[in-house]
């Protein structure tokens, strides 16, 4: 009875995620506001310098959401209609968006269910199968950096037909290099759970120009100036409304009031990576006496983003890993699952007939994921009470989950 009551008491909630907004941001904004100029303008360009600075890269462009960048992306490559582009199966579904709206065909492939991403078997397996590819979109899981020239050797491509899906990877790096300098294009994002939230918008980053320009170009619909350029006093009159357009664009620009955001989140974000690893860490040494419970790896080179912290319900956990989620949320702790694996869905069933036997890993790795809380404002007595009620499921799995059960 007493360790029945003990799992029935939730006296804390650890939400799966809570942004925090800094002060600096929250005055940004209000600025912006009063400004009289919200839409693209002098606050994207200097965000854009600033996160560039951040990397190390030659370029930034700011977008609509890290979607739209990797659309973006894909076309600047100068791919033809319909050419094949490798890609995890174990990933969002914008990012296959992304390649569809392109005017191109993903490829999708197998992960490895530990890693949760590609390798070289892996890729080497989906070439079999599809032939020759025209590009990738490479994934850094969770944070985790993934070995772009090992996987890119595998698929037969140049780093300049790669494309990196940085969403989770502000903050990664890849051996001795940050994520966003490496490979044609790297696409990241600021949506409200990522490691800079601003809500939502995206960024582009490259070393090359002509990238970097036709990013620029793209973003608002192919014009040759925006609204600020031609509007700007000053700027000279009678012609100064004018604009060209030579490129297919789309509406995916940024504002000045995203922009002013991120300023003033960019400034904390060495804390927030410095929190993140803190609270992995923390997770690793109180996670890893739980029979049945697989931890994410670390990484042997490079450094891992932590923007989620993944770990992987075993058979002999004893329950299914729903019914883990379900018990914890009725203990106040939320999770997610990333993700339901592409092939699993059924635009991507129509259009792609996958057979389900060519995904073992992420049909494997889909069944047994969970993402537990991580963000930097958890304390260590939240990751203490998250990881004494995951143990506490596994201890009482056999008991009833309530007392009219």
């Amino acid at each position: 009875m007493i360790a029945q009551n003990a799992l029935e008491a939730a006296p804390r909630t650890v939400p799966f995620f809570v942004p925090e907004v800094t002060p600096e941001a929250q005055q940004a904004a209000a600025r912006v506001l009063a400004s009289g100029w919200l839409t693209t303008g002098p606050e994207v360009s200097t965000f854009e310098q600033e996160f560039s600075a951040w990397l190390g890269v030659d370029h930034a462009v700011a977008v609509s959401s890290c979607t739209s960048a990797i659309e973006i992306s894909l076309m600047a490559l100068g791919l033809p209609p319909g050419a094949k582009v490798l890609t995890t199966t174990m990933t969002f579904c914008g990012a296959v968006h992304a390649i569809v709206h392109a005017g191109l065909r993903p490829v999708l492939v197998d992960v490895n269910p530990e890693t949760l991403m590609p390798d070289t078997v892996t890729i080497r397996a989906a070439l079999q199968r599809c032939g020759e590819v025209d590009a990738m979109l490479a994934l850094h899981f969770a944070g985790h950096p993934a070995s772009l020239v090992a996987m890119a050797d595998a698929a037969g491509l140049p780093l300049g037909r790669v494309v990196e899906d940085a969403a989770h990877a502000l903050g990664t790096w890849v051996e001795n290099e940050p994520v966003g300098a490496i490979s044609a294009a790297t696409c990241f994002s600021f949506y409200a759970t990522k490691n800079l939230p601003i809500g939502e918008g995206g960024m582009i980053t490259t070393n090359d120009a002509r990238i970097a320009g036709f990013a620029r170009r793209a973003r608002l619909h192919g014009m040759s100036r925006d609204a600020w350029k031609r509007y700007l006093p000053g700027s000279g009159s009678g012609s100064s409304w004018r604009y060209a357009v030579d490129i297919p664009g789309l509406k995916a620009n940024f504002t000045d009031l995203q922009a002013a955001i991120g300023s003033g989140q960019l400034r904390r974000l060495h804390i927030w990576q410095q929190r993140r690893e803190e609270l992995a860490r923390r997770y690793q040494t109180r996670l890893s006496s739980i029979p049945g419970l697989g931890l994410p790896l670390w990484p042997e080179t490079g450094r891992h983003a932590w923007h989620l912290y993944v770990v992987r319900i075993e058979e002999s956990f004893g329950l299914s890993r729903d019914d883990v989620i379900d018990r914890l949320a009725e203990r106040g702790v939320g999770c997610s699952v990333h993700f339901i694996p592409i092939h699993r869905h059924a635009y991507y069933q129509d259009l792609l007939r996958p057979d389900p036997e060519d995904y073992a890993g992420a049909e494997a790795a889909f069944n047994a994921v969970v993402s537990l809380p991580l963000y930097p404002t958890m304390t260590d007595e939240d990751i203490d009470y998250v990881c004494s009620e995951l143990a506490a499921v596994q201890r009482f799995r056999g008991m009833p989950r309530n007392r009219n059960e």
